[in-house]
C-alpha cells in the first residue's frame, strides 16, 4: 500500500481546513499530489483561495544552482509569487498583511543543509510573530525516520545551510521538524500538521511505493540523493562534487588528483554496501568547467548506504595524498566545512589523518542528546 502525503489527506477533505481563508503557500515543482497533480491546481479546483505563492532556493520552476530568484507572476494562475531565497529569507509583516493562513508543502531530503528547512524555520517565526496560523503537509523523509548522524550544529556556524541545533542527518519527517522548530524556538503558533497515512520510520523513499520527486534540480534520482548525504561536504573543498554533470554527487574528483592512489585506498576502507569505479568526467558547469576531472564514480548498494563515512574518508585521503593541490573553501572568512559539518573539530580530524570511526564516536553524544529533545515532536 503506497504511502499518502499530507496534501492527499487534505484533499480527502475537500481542503475544508482552507475554505474561507486567505491562504499563502510556500511550496514549488515537487508539491504534487500521489497522482502527480499539482497542489495548486487542486486548492483552486476546490474554491480555495490562494492569495501568494512563496518559493524556496530554485524559484517555483527548479532554476539552476546560484540563480537570483525574482518575484514575479505565476504565468497560469496569475497569482503573485514572492521569493524567500536572496536578500529576503523569510515573509514579511506586509508580505503576511493579507494572508490567514500559510500552507508549506515542499519535499525534503532529510539533511542539515538542505536548505528548504529553513524557509520553513523562517517562515514560521514570521508566522508566529505575525499572528498567522500556519499548516504543513508532511511528506515522507527520503532517508527514513530513523537514522540520526552527526553533531548538532554549533550556534556560532548557523547559517543557510545549516542551524537551528540540528544533526546532519535528522531523521524527521518535515512536519516533525515543524514541531521540532517550534518546541526549540518555544514559538507561539497555531501549527497543524496534516500527517501521511502509510509511512513508518524505517521506509525509505523507494519503499513508499511512490514515484521519486526530485526535491532539486542537482537530485534527479534516489541513488544521487543517498550520495549527497556526504558527498556535500566535497562543496566545501576545492574537488568537484560533479556539479555541472549528468551525475552530481556521484562524480567526484579534480584535474590533480590521481584516481590510482584514490581507487586504492578507499578500496582498503572496506565499504560493503557501496560500490565505486575509477571515474574521468568533464563539468559543463561549477568547478573545473571544461576541465578533465581524474576521480570516482560511486554507486549506493543499498538505501542503508552511508555516505557520510564514505565522503569523510574520501576527503582525508585526498587532503593527506595530494597536499600541494588540496584547500578547504571559505565562507565568509569561515571554513565551508564547519558550516557543514557542523563543528570545528571533524576538518582538523580529516587533515590529521583519523578514521571515520573516531569522528563518529565523538558525534555520539550529541546525536544521543538530540534523540532525547525529539521524542515528543515525532507522529509516526
Amino acid at each position: 500500500m503506497s504511502t499518502i502525503y499530507g496534501l492527499d489527506v487534505l484533499r480527502e477533505h475537500n481542503f475544508d481546513l482552507l475554505r474561507g481563508k486567505r491562504v499563502g503557500i510556500i511550496t514549488n515543482y515537487s508539491g504534487v499530489s500521489s497522482d502527480l497533480k499539482p497542489n495548486i491546481e487542486l486548492m483552486l479546483n476546490a474554491g480555495i483561495k490562494i492569495v501568494k505563492i512563496f518559493t524556496p532556493e530554485h524559484g517555483f520552476f527548479g532554476a539552476s544552482d546560484g540563480l537570483e530568484i525574482k518575484d514575479m507572476t505565476h504565468p497560469k494562475y496569475g497569482i503573485r509569487m514572492i521569493s524567500l531565497y536572496g536578500d529576503k529569507k523569510a515573509p514579511t509583516e506586509e508580505d503576511l498583511g493579507d494572508i490567514d493562513v500559510l500552507v508549506y508543502d515542499i519535499q525534503d531530503v532529510g539533511l542539515r543543509f538542505y536548505t528548504f528547512i529553513y524557509t520553513l524555520a523562517y517562515s514560521l517565526e514570521s508566522a508566529s510573530k505575525y499572528r498567522v496560523s500556519y499548516i504543513v503537509l508532511d511528506r515522507p523523509n527520503p532517508l527514513s525516520g530513523e537514522v540520526i548522524i552527526g553533531p548538532r550544529i554549533l550556534g556560532e556556524l548557523n547559517s543557510f545551510v545549516g542551524g537551528y541545533r540540528l544533526p546532519i542527518r535528522y531523521g524527521l519527517t518535515i512536519g516533525e521538524l515543524a514541531l521540532y522548530y517550534s518546541k526549540l524556538k518555544n514559538l507561539e503558533i497555531d501549527l497543524n500538521v496534516i500527517r501521511m497515512k502509510n509511512w513508518t520510520r524505517d521506509m525509505y523513499y523507494p519503499d513508499t511505493g511512490l514515484l521519486w520527486n526530485v526535491p532539486s534540480p542537482n537530485l534527479p534520482t534516489f541513488s544521487s540523493t543517498i550520495c549527497y548525504t556526504g558527498m556535500c561536504f566535497i562543496e566545501a573543498t576545492n574537488i568537484s562534487e560533479g556539479r555541472g554533470t549528468t551525475k552530481p554527487f556521484e562524480y567526484v574528483g579534480a584535474p590533480w588528483i590521481d584516481e590510482d592512489i584514490v581507487f586504492e585506498e578507499l578500496r582498503r576502507e572496506n565499504f560493503p554496501d557501496i560500490a565505486f569505479r575509477k571515474r574521468y568526467f568533464i563539468p559543463e558547469f561549477s568547478k573545473y568547467k571544461g576541465e578533465v576531472c581524474r576521480g570516482l564514480e560511486f554507486f549506493p548498494l543499498s538505501y542503508k548506504a552511508d555516505f557520510i563515512k564514505v565522503a569523510l574518508s574520501f576527503i582525508s585521503i585526498v587532503a593527506r595524498r595530494f597536499p600541494e593541490h588540496f584547500a578547504y573553501r571559505t565562507y565568509n572568512e569561515v571554513l565551508s566545512i564547519n558550516l557543514l559539518i557542523g563543528d570545528k573539530e571533524t576538518e582538523k580530524d580529516i587533515l590529521e589523518g583519523r578514521s571515520w570511526k573516531e569522528i563518529y564516536e565523538r558525534w555520539q553524544k550529541d546525536e544521543e542528546e538530540f534523540k532525547g529533545f525529539i521524542e515528543d515532536v515525532m507522529l509516526y
